[in-house]
């Protein structure tokens, strides 16, 4: 693989890689956002691990179990969600190699580019449908009633 030198050709691959970048960024807004997410969801998660463990808790006892269990699928969403972002920007990162490299060297790289640029988009996609869902799960804790679960 020889690298081609041409001022011309790598202005032109990184103005080819720059539209990813702009994804890039909003992946990285939305690890962030997630993540801290997830930092609240364990953080009640503690509070009420310890508040059923106190004497004083008995009558609450249903409800804390009930809101453990949401915590839990919560949490889970959230790092499936985590996991599908960093795929994301680990495949729009390939997206831009391959458009550099098919710039600057012989590599055919189009189809990998592509590939990977489409494959990034559509796990960037399920990662926003995981964050729906794990918003509509945290609005039920506004179900549970005095009385117990709805």
């Amino acid at each position: 693989m020889n690298f081609v030198y041409d001022p011309t050709a790598i202005v032109h691959s990184i103005q080819l890689a720059v539209a990813p970048v702009f994804l890039l960024t909003a992946v990285s807004a939305m690890i962030g956002t997630v993540a801290h997410r997830l930092s609240r969801i364990v953080d009640r998660a503690r509070v009420l691990e310890a508040l059923r463990h106190t004497p004083e808790h008995g009558a609450a006892h249903r409800r804390t179990l009930a809101e453990l269990a949401l915590l839990r699928k919560r949490g889970w969403l959230v790092t499936v969600c985590i996991g599908l972002l960093t795929l994301c920007g680990f495949l729009i990162g390939l997206t831009i190699l391959f458009l550099f490299l098919g710039e600057t060297t012989g590599f055919d790289s189009p189809r990998w580019a592509l590939a990977s640029f489409l494959l990034g988009v559509m796990s960037f996609l399920a990662a926003l449908v995981l964050f729906f869902l794990e918003t509509v799960a945290a609005t039920r804790i506004l179900n549970f009633g005095d009385a117990g679960m709805s």
